[in-house]
This record gives C-alpha cells, structure tokens and sequence, in this order.
C-alpha cells in the first residue's frame, strides 16, 4: 500500500510538472491543447488543472472559440502566485532584477564594480542592497520571492552547495551560497552566467524551438553553454563550456586565467581593448569604463583605419572560435550574446560569419545558423531568475 501511495503521488508530481511547464513555456493553452501536448487524457488533465488552479498557481486567461462547441477556456501560470529575482554578478557590474511569473521585470538596480577582482564580500552587499532596491520599487514585500538565482563568472561546483571558483576574479572556492543564505531566509540557487544566459534563450529568445545549440556570452570574459537534445551539457564538475579558455594561438597573448593564447585574450572585451591600445601605441582609449570605452572604438570605425583593423582582426577570431564550437557540437544555432558580444555583433555578424565559414567544417556548418541574442543585457539575469522558476515547474507547484 505504501508503495502505491508513493508511485500515485510520483505520477501526479509528473503531470503537474508536465502541464505546469507547457503552460509557462507555451501558454496560454486550452485545456484540450494540454492534453494534445502532454498526451495526458482528458479526465487527468482536468484533475490536474483543478489542483492547480485551487493553488492559485494556474488561473484563466480568457475564452476562445472552437469549432461548433463551447468556447475554451485559455489558461496560463499566475503571474502574480510569486517573484522572483535575477542577478548577474559580471566583471564590471552587479544587476538586481525583479519578475514575476510572466518573466515580466518590475525592478532592477546596477552597481558599478570598481575593482578588476571584487571581493566576494562586496559583491555580497551590492545583492542584498539589489534585493532591497527592487522589491522597495516594485512595493512588494520579500517574502513574496520565490527565490533568487544568481549568474556568476567562473566554475560553479554544485556539491550541496554551490561553490565558486572563478580566476580572472581571483576567486577560489568562494561560497557564494551559503555567504547569502546567511543574510537571507530564500532559496539561493546559483550557476555560471554563460549558462543562465543560455537558459533564458533556450526559453524566451534566440534558441527557443532548437534541441541542439550552443550560447556564446562575450564581456570582459568569454564563455559559452551548450545544449545537446535539450539538456544543458555540463561536465564532470560543471565546468563545460569554458570556451573562452580554448587555445586560439599556441603561446599567444597573455590571458587572465595565466595561460597563453587563449580565445578570451584576443576577443573579451579587455583583451580587444588592449589590442587596439596597442595599434595606437599605448595611447589611452577614452572612456570612463571598459563598456565606454568599446563603444568609442566602434564609433572611431569608421574614420580610423586602426580601429576598422581591429575590430576585422576580432571578426576573424570570433569566427573561429565560433567555427570551433561548429565543429565540436554540430549545433543548430550558435547565438551570441553578453554585452560585448552583442556590441561587436551589431557591427560585424556578417564578417563573423563569413570568418566561420572559412574555419568550419562544411557540413556542421551549413547545418548551422550563427545569430545575436534576442534578449539583450538583461540575459543572464533574466536567465537567472529562471533558476528558482525551474524547480518550482520540476516539482509540480508544490514548494516546501
């Protein structure tokens, strides 16, 4: 008897996280769309429906006409059950945001980073300062959060808890984690910005219908996420996807991790912006920050020759390392996002491309669409608010 309490209960978690998950991916929906998605019967569909609603999970969104019969009934995932918050700890800034269950942003808040290599504890303070800023804008109480997730540079060991280990910040092992959870009573959930970048559009934006497609976040860093049969791929400890760290020149520029030649040397944001200091002979490149100051050498594009050479010398070496990852994960997309990424994007897709093109196989890469990023600089914290959104689809609503 216990058993089959346990396997009753196991299958109806299932089809509340089914029906739950088609709803906040595609909805709304009708309830017979569900039952056609989700090959659940109509009785079952209805059962489940009914709890959900009874929750306050699920509510309706409006009737639709169908052919000779009632009208359906649309149905969506209840904006409003809970919100969640996204952060995104880059090299250069924090980003507070705030949503709902709509992924709707009723909030945000940005705290500049001063030093090359923050202290955990500083960037700890700018969250919680973050979290207090956006639930006081948005006049909502804390404990109407869900929970927060975090995008972070660097490996994010998943071992009980989520440690950090992240060298262009020198950071080694750091327990991000547990150092909020300490200042918080909310589920903490933390990953890889590339990742959580990733995930948001996988859901929402460039990647969305795709099963096979690899995420490439350019900033001060480079890295990457990659998505084989829907799953994000993550390695023995997490730590696929660190393409910024792949070899593109043997014993070539200096990089950050203290390797040489590594693809983030020659295209993160500060290894383009001291290649083009170096073509000017060591003369500053004006701007007050790293993002000013990649804006000022697109815009010096087209009446100096020096900056149109390196950024036609960035195109080719994003198109390779992009070739690269054609090569190794025969995707159907390759997106580019970040926010150098998209900067340099919107100038030169077309070179990158035709730079791919010259490095990849033929076949992965005529199988292959190279794209920006649909959803901006908001990406990897929109990514991230996804992460306490993700276990609350997997668990069927039921939190606790």
């Amino acid at each position: 008897m216990d058993l089959e309490r346990t396997t009753n209960r196991f299958v109806r978690q299932r089809n509340r996280s089914a029906l739950l998950s088609k709803l906040f991916l595609e909805g709304p929906l009708t309830r017979q769309d569900l039952a056609r998605f989700t090959g659940l019967s109509q009785p079952a569909v209805s059962n489940v429906v009914g709890d959900l609603i009874g929750a306050g999970l699920v509510v309706e969104a409006g009737a639709v006409e169908s052919d000779g019969g009632r009208p359906s009934m649309m149905l969506r995932v209840a904006p409003r059950y809970a919100l969640v918050a996204g952060v995104d700890v880059g090299e250069t800034r924090v980003r507070v945001e705030l949503f709902d269950l709509a992924m709707t942003m009723l909030a945000s808040a940005d705290y500049p980073l001063d030093a090359a290599g923050p202290e955990p504890a500083t960037v700890v303070r700018h969250i919680l300062a973050g979290l207090d800023a956006v639930t006081g804008k948005a006049g909502v109480p804390p404990t109407d959060i869900l929970g927060i997730g975090i995008g972070v540079s660097g490996v994010v060991v998943q071992d009980g808890e989520a440690v950090v280990h992240a060298q262009t910040l020198g950071w080694h092992g750091v327990p991000l984690e547990r150092l909020i959870r300490a200042e918080v009573d909310l589920p903490v959930h933390v990953d890889n910005g590339a990742k959580t970048l990733g995930q948001a559009e996988m859901w929402f934006g460039a990647g969305r219908g795709s099963r096979h497609a690899v995420f490439a976040l350019v900033g001060s860093g480079v890295g990457a996420a990659v998505v084989t049969n829907g799953v994000m791929y993550r390695g023995v400890s997490s730590s696929a996807g660190e393409w910024g760290h792949t070899t593109l020149v043997y014993d070539g520029r200096p990089c950050r991790c203290g390797a040489r030649g590594c693809l983030e040397a020659y295209v993160g944001a500060e290894g383009v912006l001291d290649r083009y200091r170096e073509a000017r002979q060591g003369r500053p490149v004006p701007g007050a920050d790293e993002e000013s100051r990649l804006g000022a050498l697109i815009e010096a594009a087209p009446r100096s020759a020096t900056a149109r050479q390196v950024l036609a010398e960035t195109a080719g070496y994003l198109g390779a390392g992009v070739a690269n990852l054609i090569n190794l994960f025969n995707p159907e997309r390759v997106v580019l996002g970040g926010w150098a990424g998209m900067a340099l994007g919107a100038h030169l897709l077309p070179a990158i491309r035709e730079a791919a093109a010259g490095q990849a196989l033929q076949k992965p890469y005529e199988q292959a669409t190279i794209e920006l990023g649909q959803l901006g600089v908001d990406a990897v914290a929109l990514g991230a608010a996804t992460l306490p959104v993700a276990r609350l689809l997997a668990a069927g609503g039921i939190t606790g």
